[in-house]
């Protein structure tokens, strides 16, 4: 039997797992990009404005490092590709791991790649056809990007550099979760780590390109997506460093064929570390036994938002000048942020950013639940005298309680970012501490329609992922697309208060908590009454 027997079959059941989850990220990301060439076209329409823009970017450090450098200013390409390209190499990379780890260590962590090993399958195959079904999302997106701004009247060279690069970019990360998956014994681990080398990527980059004119860029050959920016799309395109991420796609593809054969179905090759033959005291309890599950995500996310903060805060101060000759972008942040000072609409865009970044953590300390449950380990802790609602209750508080430190986390340190900037630290870290907790309203709505999903139908928990990604699109590119107000009021954080620029209302607060605490209620009751497993 060849190693790669049952590679059709696996691959047609992974296309059919993926037919809603794999085109809702491509149609996404894609569509954003497309769009986003129209929109950058109205916002810098003039010689001066895309002047001013080039001008300002080369002096602000913080907003190279967030976006990218400018290599052609003078072309709406050229502005689409600083706009879009890093954000969307990211996502994209993003996107590759998800599909798959979920179609090689979530299978056999589940018990289902067991039974399937049972038949004609070879040890490979389920590898293979979960890189290949991440390489066809992949290829989707490179072909509707390129498509895309041909379409638009944009120079095909350079559509098709910026496509190519998105899915060699996706490709690269779906390789690191090949061999992530390898090395460790669940899902849980396998994305983290992945992620972790996303995260190091992105930060290579913005170290990089944050450089001055002049001073070490290195990092940024050091990533993957810094060698998608490298690309050059619409300035003079660089086909060569396409090679870069084609080798090592090809390396870690290898390496991860190489380590499935060294390893035992269902096992890591990394070795797990054991636990206390004796749990601690403070463990005589569910509420205690979730913080101990869910401690560490906190802490992980507690210290990359407030990183994160501390850079936002920086680039809030810088970007205010860029904004303030440009009406339509101008416009368009005051749309996100508050309609008063310039300064405010820029903190209370990114406040909004950092609330749905939050919500992505809610949501995955919701659906720890679901990952206990489907691992047949919240059965025997449920089994003894240990009520539903009570266990329940230990990763709601996780959830709700988790998102307000990380919002603390967050305010605080883009209060001291921008205070520091602007000279004055005692006064705006306060203001953006306090405006950050009027956010967590919006959060624990988002959270309570997963404790929703996971007590009525918990085989639709994964749709939450797909309503906080919508949140996502909505809240970072709808004002910049100028989308119809209808559509933007389906985003919860679209009806929280503009802080700082404007005075925190109690009616839409309330109304957000109500709306939370009655979609969980409603989740638990449907989850005293339903089978678990």
């Amino acid at each position: 039997m060849s190693a790669h027997t049952g590679l059709r079959p696996l691959l047609r059941l992974a296309l059919r797992r993926d037919r809603l989850v794999a085109p809702a990220w491509v149609l996404s990301l894609g569509l954003l990009v497309v769009s986003g060439a129209a929109t950058v076209a109205g916002l810098y329409d003039t010689p001066e404005s895309r002047a001013g823009l080039a001008a300002g970017m080369a002096t602000n450090a913080s907003l190279r490092a967030l976006y990218g450098p400018m290599f052609d200013p003078t072309s709406v390409g050229g502005l689409t590709a600083w706009r879009f390209s890093c954000f969307t190499a990211t996502l994209a990379g993003l996107m590759a791991v998800l599909l798959v780890v979920r179609h090689t260590r979530d299978e056999e962590e589940s018990g289902r790649l067991e039974l399937l090993s049972a038949g004609a399958v070879g040890r490979r195959a389920p590898l293979a056809a979960g890189l290949a079904s991440a390489a066809v999302a992949a290829a989707a997106l490179g072909a509707l990007v390129s498509v895309g701004l041909v379409v638009q009247g944009q120079p095909g060279a350079g559509a098709l550099a910026m496509g190519a690069s998105f899915t060699l970019t996706a490709l690269v990360f779906a390789a690191v979760a090949a061999v992530a998956a390898q090395l460790t014994e669940t899902g849980r681990a396998a994305r983290s780590l992945a992620g972790g080398v996303l995260a190091v990527a992105f930060l290579l980059r913005a170290v990089g390109d944050a450089a001055v004119d002049g001073g070490p860029s290195w990092p940024v050959w050091l990533s993957p997506l810094g060698w998608a920016e490298q690309v050059r799309p619409f300035a003079g395109e660089r086909w060569a460093v396409l090679l870069l991420p084609a080798a090592l796609t090809i390396a870690l593809v290898s390496l991860a064929y190489a380590l499935v054969e060294r390893r035992d179905l269902e096992s890591g090759l990394l070795p797990s570390r054991p636990g206390r033959p004796r749990a601690a005291d403070w463990l005589a309890g569910p509420s205690a036994l979730a913080w101990r599950l869910q401690r560490g995500t906190l802490m992980g996310w507690g210290v990359g938002l407030a990183v994160a903060g501390l850079a936002f805060g920086a680039v809030s101060y810088g970007a205010s000048d860029l904004v303030r000759d440009n009406e339509a972008l101008a416009d368009a942040f005051r749309r996100m942020g508050g309609a008063q000072r310039m300064d405010d609409a820029v903190l209370g865009s990114t406040l909004s950013l950092v609330a749905m970044l939050t919500a992505v953590y809610a949501v995955q300390a919701v659906l720890r639940m679901r990952s206990e449950e489907t691992g047949d380990r919240a059965e025997p802790v449920l089994a003894g005298p240990v009520g539903r609602l009570r266990w329940a209750a230990g990763h709601l508080a996780c959830a709700a309680g988790g998102s307000l430190v990380l919002l603390l986390a967050a305010g605080a340190s883009m209060g001291l970012g921008y205070g520091a900037a602007a000279g004055d630290i005692g006064r705006h870290t306060w203001r953006l501490l306090t405006a950050a907790l009027v956010l967590a309203p919006g959060v624990w709505f988002v959270a309570s329609v997963a404790a929703l999903l996971f007590g009525a139908r918990p085989r639709l928990t994964s749709a939450s992922w797909g309503l906080v990604g919508a949140f996502l699109l909505l809240g970072l590119y709808g004002p910049m697309l100028d989308l119809p107000q209808p559509v933007l009021d389906l985003s919860p954080f679209t009806h929280l208060p503009k802080v700082p620029a404007e005075e925190a209302a109690a009616a839409p607060l309330l109304a957000l908590a109500v709306g939370a605490a009655v979609l969980t209620a409603a989740g638990l009751a449907a989850f005293r009454r339903r089978d678990v497993g």
